[in-house]
Formats: C-alpha cells, sequence, structure tokens
C-alpha cells in the first residue's frame, strides 16, 4: 500500500497530502479523491472509489490504469506506477502527464479572488471570457462580473503536440494570442475527432499574419467517443476538452462575443493591482482620442511608432501624412467609443490590443464601424500604436 502510494506521488512529481477536493469535472473529481486517498495510505476507499468510476466511465483510460494498479497491488508489490499496464511505453507516459496536469492543479488551484493580468477589460457586451493556460493543460471561464472578471469554471484540456506559439502551418502546435469564436459547428457536421462539437477561432488573427504565421483550422473541441479525455499534448493545434465538459463550455461561449486568450501561463493579479492596470491602460485609449479630436496632428501622431506602426501596407510616414492632410479640412472631431475590450497580449513583450465600436464625427465626414489598435511600450517606456485597423 505504501509502495503504490509512493510511485504514485513519484509518478506525479508533488507532495501529496489531504485536500479540500472539487472539480468542475465529475468524473476528475472521483479521480483526484482517489489519489487523495491513497495519498493517506486509505488503498480500500481509494480501490472502492475508483472502481465505482471506471464502471460508469470505461472510457476514462487514466482512471483505467490507476484501477489496475491498485488490484494488482492488494497481491503483489509495485515498483512504478502502470508497471503492469499493457500499453505502449508512448501511451503510458502520456498517461502520466495527465495524471500530473490534474493533480498539478488541484494542489496549486488558482486564488478565486486573484484576476489574470491578460483580461483588462472585457465589452459590456462580454457576458465571458476563456484563458486558455498551455503549460497547465486547463482551459478557464470568466464572467463578466460588472467588469470585473471572475473565475467560475475550470477544464482539464489537450494542446498541440508540439506544445505552444504555432508558426507554420503543420507544425502541430497551439496558437498564442487573443482570439475570438467565429461560429459553432455542431457534431453531426464533424469527425468523429472532434466529438461533440466545435467553435473555431479567428487564427491567423491581424498580429499572427503581420508575423508571417501560417495555418488555419484551430478549434475549440470535443473528443472521439472512444475515449473520454486526451493526453496533455496530442492534438494537431487544436483545444480539446472532454464531451462532458465541451457541451459545458458551450453554455458560456457566445460566438463572436466571447474572446478566447491563449497563453503559456497566467499572471494573477490582485484586485487593487488589476483595477490600476485598466485605469493607466483606459487612460492611453481616452488620450489617444482627446488628442484626435483637438485636431493638432502633431499630439496625435505622437501616440504612433514611427519606427514599428503598421496598418496594411501603409506605414508611419503615409499615416502621417494622410492624417495632416484631413485634419487640415476639419473644423471639429467628436470621437465615441463603444465596447471597449482590452487584453494584455500573451506571448509578445509590452503588447496590448484595444477593441472597440468607433463612432466617429466631423463637419465634413462621419463614420461607425469596429476597430483594433495594438500597443507596445518603446525602449524609452513610452505606449505608441504599432497597428490600427478594422477589428
Amino acid at each position: 500500500m505504501k509502495l503504490i502510494t509512493f510511485c504514485l506521488a513519484a509518478s506525479l512529481s508533488v507532495n501529496v497530502f489531504a485536500l479540500d477536493i472539487h472539480a468542475e469535472d465529475r468524473y476528475e473529481d472521483e479521480l483526484i479523491k482517489t489519489i487523495d486517498s491513497l495519498s493517506q495510505q486509505q488503498l480500500d476507499p481509494a480501490l472502492t472509489r475508483i472502481e465505482k468510476l471506471v464502471n460508469e466511465n470505461p472510457k476514462f483510460k487514466l482512471a483505467q490504469l490507476i484501477y489496475a494498479d491498485l488490484l494488482i497491488a492488494k497481491a503483489q508489490p509495485l515498483n512504478e506506477f502502470g508497471a503492469r499496464a499493457k500499453a505502449t511505453p508512448k501511451a503510458l507516459n502520456e498517461l502520466r502527464s495527465e495524471a500530473k496536469q490534474r493533480w498539478s492543479h488541484y494542489i496549486s488551484p488558482p486564488n478565486k479572488k486573484l484576476i489574470p493580468a491578460s483580461i483588462i477589460k472585457l465589452s459590456d457586451k462580454t457576458d465571458y471570457a476563456v484563458i486558455v493556460e498551455l503549460d497547465h493543460s486547463r482551459l478557464y471561464i470568466f464572467k463578466n462580473d460588472n467588469g470585473v472578471p471572475k473565475l467560475v469554471k475550470d477544464y482539464y484540456a489537450t494542446i498541440g503536440k508540439k506544445g505552444a506559439d504555432k508558426y507554420v502551418e503543420g507544425d502541430n502546435k497551439t496558437p498564442i494570442g487573443v482570439y475570438n469564436v467565429t461560429r459553432f459547428i455542431a457534431d453531426n457536421k464533424l469527425p468523429d475527432l472532434y466529438g461533440t462539437g466545435a467553435f473555431p477561432i479567428d487564427y491567423p488573427n491581424t498580429w499572427d499574419k503581420r508575423l508571417g504565421k501560417t495555418g488555419h483550422g484551430i478549434w475549440l473541441h470535443g473528443t472521439p467517443t472512444s475515449t473520454y479525455s486526451r493526453p496533455p499534448l496530442s492534438s494537431e493545434g487544436c483545444v480539446a476538452l472532454s464531451n462532458d465538459d465541451f457541451t459545458n463550455l458551450r453554455s458560456f461561449v457566445d460566438v463572436r462575443r466571447s474572446p478566447v486568450v491563449i497563453t503559456k501561463k497566467i499572471n494573477w493579479l490582485s484586485t487593487e493591482d488589476w483595477l490600476e492596470q485598466q485605469k493607466n491602460n483606459t487612460a492611453l485609449l481616452n488620450n489617444w482620442v482627446k488628442d484626435w479630436e483637438s485636431l493638432d496632428s502633431q499630439r496625435y501622431l505622437s501616440h504612433y511608432s514611427k519606427e514599428k506602426f503598421r496598418s496594411g501596407r501603409k506605414n508611419y510616414r503615409w499615416w502621417s501624412n494622410h492624417k495632416t492632410k484631413v485634419n487640415a479640412n476639419k473644423s471639429f472631431i467628436n470621437i465615441k467609443l463603444n465596447d471597449v475590450s482590452i487584453f494584455r497580449y500573451p506571448g509578445v513583450e509590452n503588447m496590448l490590443e484595444f477593441s472597440f465600436q468607433q463612432d466617429y464625427r466631423s463637419n465634413n465626414y462621419s463614420k461607425v464601424g469596429n476597430k483594433r489598435l495594438y500597443w507596445q511600450r518603446n525602449k524609452d517606456q513610452q505606449w505608441q500604436i504599432i497597428y490600427e485597423g478594422p477589428a
């Protein structure tokens, strides 16, 4: 009994101890409670719990592996987690990785009082946001609670076989960035690989294209009917959930309204620090609007990077000449911004993404449209716009 507990703990590379456990996924909940029972040298309760789990969900391969170990442990000592399994070494290592990721999440769960730094502001029309944390194989759902992101759900997730930061088509990596769900595809229109449905996201986005990234078909989706869950690194770049979890996810995702932030690791902030960050970043946007409305072209253009600004094929020089000529014919400019969302862009040092609906009115031209801005901090620690274009 002590030996199997030791083997399991060694495989997970964690210190086991009693926990107040409650997972969003009831099958994961039972699995974690089984491991917790083992950590307390309670073999019989652990065996009873895992036996019930595999009877209810025989497709849960990790649960089957632990069940087999527990049965063998009652008759003979084990010197390795999964040592008697019939799986190939590759499959066995994948199951160990899944166990480690699931267990690690529950010994170090996120503090629900903290807020991810990447979500600076959510539009009033956004009810929920999704963050995928690649290093921890986890998908989080945040509710827009009167402007403050609140963690409400989280699920184990599978990502690309080659890990993070997709760059070229076929590299089997999951992209890093800020994306939007473009549509929902029902299971009856999909191969079995995608399970109970799929949410395609808009990879490659504007920033990806600027960097020359290629590829397509990055989705959030379910799992083949032959299995309950997949190993942490096993997709071709998509983010895959169990079919039960994907079905739950559907109730939170609003097509074209729910942002999907994909990052290697979440940086968590206290509410106080998060509010200060939001205040400072909102001021950037407000000052840009104020200087645009002033009709002072130099003040307005000071917000743009001379070296890095691009809008399609247009560089700063073109933009400066164009805006100076346009402003010369204006007697007034009034701008209102609605549905503002702000994100700290993952995977890029000191970069922000702003998206909003812009209501532009002047003496000779008016237009309402959706816009996106990328800002980056320069070597002098000044935030400047490096991209402006349609959202």
